[in-house]
């Protein structure tokens, strides 16, 4: 009998010579399948067997991974191969885990070989232990301790279990810069986003010690001196020291600030393509300036983007500074390769696990088998955050293997809640508790087509509105919006009579047509009745109004129901980056609606708002709202009252309670003035944005400041407005955008509604 152990592979006393294998048999085979085994094998029945093949096969089935023990046996002409199985993993479970995700952690352990199912290797299981303890360390959890333990289960399988004592996380006690002389260290340590702790650390964080944002913070430190001249600066060490107990940091960071520099020369080399002149204008450090690394990005990155826009996506540029130490400057040259010129394969698309692909196709700009274009690819990603359904929107390119001159473009999105089930309730003086719900997705089954069902129950008014939008109607981007609404009320906060009220049921329906990638017309009609039952007690106002349209005389019972068959135009132009969250661009609208002579309410409205907003550094935002409507009555009837603009509360002029503001009635019930709304309004708001102190550049939870202005106005225009200051919150929550206001009325008169705290959902003022 030839007997060949793992060991040695060595041939025993006996060994007999080679031979011909008439057979293999298998022995010791619990989980792996036979199969697998002979694929394995370097010999088969036929071959001759020799100590050599013997331990050729010995290694090929150790090498496998699957097996802690292999040897092979020869019995006269049958080859017996007999294993000893590694145990395979049944299960990992994590005991005490709390600063990770324990399914992201999972998954990172699969990719080193550790998973449920994968056959057990100590090795593999004491690397992950000191890569689990490695990450605790990253976050800060120096006292993190982490123990593995196996434990033997049935039918040949372990159980691994990751036993966990994180810890406290070690605070920051002191951060001291040595070498800086130009700028204080209260400066330093203002750009840096670990702090030594605050009244707000328990939120923020901020100091709990991170590599990942000691990494951030070096690089902040080193832009902040590159941009301000310093082109020689270096962070020559940095010192994390722990206290003993393991609880508290030690920051110490070593600089070299250099000398100040200013610009001497600025000039291009390079592959220019006949286009010097154009790519001069763009470098926006000039001789003279102070350096700044900054602008030196700035100026490069747009020179890559006009070249990437004729087709160039791969296009370098590559700043050479010549410094001359003893006069304090530099020479710059802008060294530019172009590359080739490159198109588009395919656009590919991850992310977006519930947003169909056609919606997002549908917005890109950049087509398949067609040169790159970096405008167009900016212009697809900003239409893409137009849309509102997603968080983050990444356009990237790659290269194509084999083929120089194509590249494909990667969009990926981080899809966002769209859809809110929402209940809400609100309090004035007038109308005590209003409670209000809805259910709205706005984007319904993935197709980008917003529905919503909403409804409103106060004691003066109740509304109940079923909407549908469709953006794309037709493939060619017209859009269209129906809504069917039934609204119930009694005017001028009048409670005095139970059968007095106006009821009104109507159907809208409005197209949209894309003119350019930013402008759409807009036309449509619809339908309304309005149905007001007047008593001796209805207030003067409107039983003047249900008089002029054909009730004889005051004070008797009566109903009269009047007919709207509207047609509207408008045209909108949304430069906008985000609809969601807008932090730049323009918002222009200007609308009319006129009531035809098909029903009996002959007027005109128009309509006009500009929104501009302004980034500035580490998430401010300075944005401005302004608003204009105007209406008049033509033909023999006067401007009905129910088309009455209404100014105040949030969204318009905020410390004010919702459409108090204009023209007043006294209502004699109450002896109170109530307020009529108007046939013209003016809005105004002024609003800077700011992030949470200590909340980093967090756009999802924002404080604001502003000033309002506005008024609505009757047949005569005084140009007298109400104005507001306040501050709030903007947060956007699972339930959708919510905004908390609080607003003081500037020189209030008594007659005047106040109401300093609101909130409202999904207004952008």
């Amino acid at each position: 009998m030839i007997l060949i152990a793992a060991a040695g592979f060595f041939v025993n006393a006996h060994a007999a010579d080679s031979f011909v294998i008439k057979d293999i048999r298998i022995e010791g085979l619990q989980r792996v399948e036979p199969g697998t085994v002979f694929s394995y094998l370097p010999v088969q029945v036929g071959d001759t067997f020799t100590e050599e093949k013997g331990a050729e096969a010995i290694k090929a089935l150790y090498g496998t991974g699957f097996f802690r023990d292999v040897q092979i046996q020869a019995q006269g002409d049958v080859l017996i191969v007999i294993v000893d199985e590694r145990p395979t993993i049944s299960r990992i479970e994590f005991t005490g885990m709390k600063e990770f995700d324990q399914e992201i952690v999972r998954k990172s352990l699969k990719a080193v070989g550790v998973a449920e199912a994968r056959f057990y290797d100590k090795a593999l299981i004491d690397k992950a232990e000191q890569e689990l303890k490695r990450q605790y360390i990253g976050k800060g959890m120096y006292a993190a301790e982490v123990v593995a333990t196996v434990t033997p289960v049935e039918r040949n399988q372990v159980a691994i279990y990751f036993n966990i004592d994180e810890g406290p996380v070690a605070k920051i006690q002191e951060i001291n810069f040595i070498g800086n002389k130009e700028f204080s260290e209260s400066t330093l340590l203002g750009e840096m986003q670990l702090k030594t702790g605050g009244w707000l650390s328990w939120y923020s964080k901020d100091n709990l010690y991170s590599k990942q944002k000691l990494t951030a913070d070096l690089e902040t430190i080193r832009s902040y001196y590159l941009n301000r001249g310093y082109l020689e600066f270096v962070i020559e060490s940095t010192q994390v020291s722990i206290t003993p107990d393991k609880k508290g940091i030690y920051l110490t960071i070593s600089i070299r600030e250099g000398q100040k520099f200013t610009v001497k020369n600025v000039r291009l080399a390079g592959e220019l393509l006949g286009k010097e002149a154009e790519l001069m204008q763009l470098i926006t450090l000039k001789p003279g300036d102070t350096f700044s690394s900054a602008e030196l990005t700035k100026s490069t990155k747009a020179i890559a983007e006009i070249l990437g826009s004729y087709g160039y996506a791969f296009a370098t540029i590559n700043p050479q500074p010549d410094i001359r130490r003893e006069l304090s400057e530099v020479d710059l040259t802008l060294v530019v390769d172009p590359g080739r010129r490159v198109y588009v394969r395919q656009v590919a698309i991850s992310g977006n696990a519930k947003t169909r692909d056609m919606v997002i196709r549908r917005e890109m700009r950049q087509f398949e088998s067609s040169w790159f274009d970096s405008d167009k690819i900016e212009l697809s990603k900003k239409r893409l955050g137009r849309l509102g359904y997603f968080t983050e929107t990444d356009v990237t390119t790659q290269d194509v293997p084999g083929s120089p001159d194509q590249v494909d473009v990667n969009v990926a999105v981080k899809e966002k809640p769209t859809g809110a089930v929402t209940i809400g309730a609100g309090f004035s003086s007038t109308e005590k508790v209003i409670l209000s719900a809805g259910i709205n997705q706005d984007n319904a089954f993935g197709t980008g087509t917003a529905i919503g069902l909403n409804a409103s129950l106060g004691k003066i008014n109740q509304n109940l509105t079923l909407s549908q939008y469709d953006p794309y109607f037709t493939e060619d981007g017209i859009s269209r919006y129906t809504d069917l609404y039934y609204r119930s009320s009694k005017p001028l906060y009048y409670v005095g009579d139970p059968d007095y009220q106006i009821k009104s049921v109507g159907s809208n329906i409005k197209f949209g047509v894309p003119y350019t990638e930013v402008d759409r017309v807009f036309f449509g009609s619809g339908i309304e009745a309005f149905r007001i039952s007047t008593t001796a007690n209805t207030p003067t106002p409107y039983l003047n109004y249900a008089q002029n349209y054909g009730i004889a005389a005051p004070g008797y019972p009566a109903t009269l129901t009047t007919y709207n068959v509207p047609l509207t135009v408008g045209w909108s132009r949304d430069g906008r980056d985000s609809s969601l969250i807008p932090s730049d661009g323009s918002l222009q609208q200007l609308s009319g609606e006129v009531g035809t002579p098909v029903g009996n309410m002959t007027f005109y409205r128009l309509y006009g708002q500009y929104q501009k907003y302004h980034s500035f550094s580490k998430g401010n935002i300075l944005s401005f709202n302004g608003e204009l409507g105007y209406g008049e009555a033509y033909g023999s009837n006067p401007f009905p009252i129910t088309k009455n603009y209404y100014v105040g509360g949030i969204g318009s002029v905020r410390g004010y309670a919702p459409g108090s503001l204009g023209p007043q009635y006294f209502n004699t019930n109450t002896g109170t003035y109530q307020p009529t709304g108007g046939q013209s309004k003016i809005v105004t708001n002024v609003e800077y944005t700011f992030p949470v102190p200590g909340s980093g550049v967090d756009k999802t939870l924002r404080l604001f400041t502003f000033v309002d202005g506005g008024n609505a106005f009757g047949t005569n225009i005084n140009l007298v407005l109400k104005y507001s200051y306040g501050l709030g919150l903007s947060w956007i929550s699972p339930l959708g955008p919510l905004k908390f206001s609080y607003g003081i009325p500037v020189k209030s008169q008594p007659t005047d509604n106040i109401q300093r705290l609101q909130f409202q959902v999904g207004t952008a003022f």
